[in-house]
C-alpha cells in the first residue's frame, strides 16, 4: 500500500491516538510508535514528518524518555506537543526547568495569542483558546528557534526553527478544547510535510481487497460475526474479496438488541457467502440461569460463546485463515515493547487454539473506528450497521440487573426499542454520542387504572463524549423524556416507574455493569 507516511513517536501521552487520528482526518496516514523504536526502522518507513506527543514526565529526569538525537538530522519537520515540544528544546540546546512561578504553569483553557506569518499557524486567527496541561516551563529556547505564540502568562507557548521545519507547542491542538488546532495539524502537514493528502478509505478498500485475494488464494475462510461494527465491516471486506470461500458464524446468543439479529442477517444476504446463523437462546439462558453477579455473567458468556463458536467451526473442517476484526487502537492499548498497557484485548496478539487454521487475516488492523465506519460505507453496508452505537459484548445481560430471565430480557428489549425510537424521531439521535436503556433489579408501588402495581424501574441512560474515555449526560429535552416515559409506561407490561441518570464519567461509567 503506497501513500505518505508520518509518524507519531509516543512518548506516553494520553492522547497519542487521538493525534493519530487527527492526521488521519487530514487525509494522511499515520502510525503510532514508541520512543524506543530504532532510529533505523524509523527511517525505513520513509515518513514525510515526526509529530511528538506529550507525556507524564520532566524531560531534565534522569529517567525520562528520550530520543536519538540523530533524529534531527534527517531533514524531516518535526512537531512536538507538550512533553514533545519541550523535548526537542532540551536536545536541542534549549533549557527547561520546573516553573518557579504560578505564571509558568497553565491547565485548561487558556487565551493564547498567535504570530500568523509562522506556517503552523497559516490562515489562522491570531487569538484563541487552546488547552494547556504543563507544569515544566522552557526557560530557554535553542538556537535558531523563534518564539511564536505566547499566554498571558507565558512568553514562549510555541516555538519553531522554520528552516529547519521543527515546531513545538506547549498546549495541545489533538483535543477540541484548542480552537482550530485541527487547522494547526493540517498546516503541519500540508506547508511544512509537503503532505498529498493521499490516504483515503476507497483507496484503501481496493488495495485491501486485492491483498486478501493474493493471500487466500483458493483457501477457506472463517470469521466470527458478532454483528458490530468492526465485525460486520471485517466480514464485508472478506466477502467482497473472497465471495463463498467465507464463512461467517453468528452466534445468536438472544442478548441482543430488538430485532438485531435479523437486521445483521439481512444485511450480508446481498454476498455469496456461507452465511451460519447459529440460535443459541436456550442454551445461554440456561447457562446463565440464576446468575447476578456482572463478572460472572461476562465469562460465561465469553466461555459459551467460544464454546459455541468451537462447534460450528468442526462441522466446517479445516479453514486456511481466520479473521478478526482488531483495529488499530486495540494494538495500541496493547502496548508495544516498553508501552504502557492501557487494557488487554482478546484479539491482539494471540491466536485461538480451538479452530485448525494456519494464518489469522486482520484487514482493519490499521485502521481508526471512524475510518472502519467510512469503510464500511465504501463497502455498501447499511447506515444501521455502520453507525451502531457501542455495545458490549455480553449484551443485555449486563443491562438487565441481578438475575437474568427471557422475560426480562424481552421486557428491556421492548422498552430499549421505544427510546431509540423516539430519540430518532425528535433528532436526538444526531446529538447523543450513546444512549440505552436498563432494567434495574428495583420495583416500586405504581397505580395504573385504578389498580395497584408492584412494577420494574426502567432507567434511561444517555451520553455525549468524543473519546468514551469521559461522558457527559446528555441534556434530552423534557417533552421528549416525557414521550418516552408515557410510551414505555403504557406500551411494555412490568414497568411503571422511569428513571433518567444524570451522571457523568467519572465519576459513573457509561455502563451500569
Amino acid at each position: 500500500m503506497s501513500h505518505q507516511t508520518v509518524i507519531v513517536l509516543d512518548f506516553g501521552g494520553q492522547y497519542n491516538q487521538l493525534i493519530a487520528r487527527r492526521v488521519r482526518e487530514c487525509g494522511v496516514y499515520c502510525e503510532v510508535k514508541p520512543y524506543t523504536t530504532p532510529l533505523e526502522a524509523l527511517k525505513a518507513m520513509e515518513p514525510i514528518g515526526f509529530i511528538f506527543t506529550g507525556g507524564p514526565n520532566s524531560v531534565y529526569d534522569e529517567k525520562a524518555p528520550h530520543v536519538d538525537t540523530a533524529i534531527f538530522d534527517l531533514g524531516i519537520p518535526v512537531l512536538g506537543i507538550c512533553y514533545g515540544c519541550q523535548l526537542m528544546a532540551h536536545t536541542l540546546g534549549g533549557r527547561v526547568t520546573a516553573a518557579q512561578e504560578d505564571t509558568a504553569r497553565e491547565y485548561g483553557k487558556t487565551e493564547t495569542y498567535y504570530d500568523t506569518s509562522c506556517k503552523l499557524f497559516k490562515g489562522l486567527p491570531a487569538e484563541g483558546v487552546s488547552w494547556m496541561s504543563h507544569g515544566d516551563y522552557m526557560e530557554k529556547v535553542p538556537e535558531g528557534f523563534t518564539l511564536v505564540a505566547h499566554s498571558d502568562n507565558c512568553p514562549n507557548v510555541a516555538i519553531a526553527d522554520e528552516t529547519r521545519g521543527f515546531y513545538g507547542v506547549q498546549y495541545h491542538p489533538e483535543v477540541n478544547h484548542t480552537q482550530h488546532g485541527t487547522d494547526m495539524i493540517h498546516n503541519f502537514l500540508y506547508e511544512v510535510c509537503g503532505a498529498l493528502g493521499d490516504w483515503s478509505m476507497g483507496d484503501y478498500k481496493r488495495t485491501a481487497i486485492r491483498d486478501i485475494r493474493e493471500k487466500v488464494g483458493d483457501g477457506k475462510v472463517l470469521l466470527a460475526l458478532s454483528g458490530g461494527v468492526d465485525s460486520s465491516v471485517a466480514a464485508a471486506l472478506l466477502a467482497e474479496a473472497v465471495g463463498s470461500q467465507l464463512t461467517c458464524v453468528f452466534v445468536d446468543h438472544g442478548l441482543m438488541r430488538k430485532n438485531e439479529g435479523d437486521e445483521v442477517e439481512a444485511a450480508f444476504s446481498k454476498w455469496d457467502i456461507n452465511f451460519v446463523r447459529v440460535d443459541a437462546e436456550d442454551r445461554f439462558l440456561l447457562k446463565l440461569a440464576g446468575v447476578s453477579e456482572p463478572e460472572h455473567k461476562r465469562k460465561i458468556i465469553g466461555e459459551e460463546f467460544i464454546r459455541v463458536f468451537e462447534e460450528e467451526a468442526k462441522k466446517i473442517g479445516r479453514v486456511d485463515y481466520l479473521v478478526q476484526g482488531t483495529i488499530y487502537p486495540d494494538v495500541i492499548e496493547s502496548g508495544a515493547g516498553d508501552a504502557a498497557v492501557i487494557k488487554s484485548h482478546h484479539n491482539v496478539g494471540g491466536l485461538p487454539d480451538y479452530v485448525d487454521f494456519k494464518e489469522i487475516i486482520e484487514p482493519l488492523r490499521l485502521l481508526f473506528k471512524d475510518e472502519v465506519r467510512q469503510l464500511g460505507r465504501e463497502l455498501g453496508l447499511p447506515e444501521y450497521l455502520v453507525m451502531r452505537q457501542p455495545f458490549p459484548g455480553p449484551g443485555l445481560a449486563i443491562r438487565v440487573i441481578g438475575d437474568l430471565t427471557k422475560e426480562k430480557l424481552d421486557t428491556l428489549r421492548d422498552a430499549d426499542a421505544i427510546y431509540r425510537e423516539e430519540i430518532a424521531e425528535a433528532g436526538e439521535d444526531k446529538n447523543i454520542n450513546q444512549y440505552f436503556a436498563v432494567l434495574t433489579n428495583t420495583r416500586s408501588v405504581g397505580v395504573m387504572g385504578d389498580g395497584r402495581t408492584y412494577d420494574y424501574t426502567l432507567a434511561l441512560r444517555a451520553v455525549t463524549t468524543s473519546d468514551f474515555m469521559n461522558a457527559e449526560w446528555a441534556r434530552i429535552p423534557y417533552d421528549v423524556l416525557d414521550k418516552i416515559s408515557t410510551r414505555i409506561v403504557n406500551e411494555v407490561p412490568g414497568i411503571n416507574r422511569i428513571v433518567y441518570d444524570i451522571t457523568s464519567k467519572p465519576p459513573a461509567t457509561i455502563e451500569w455493569e
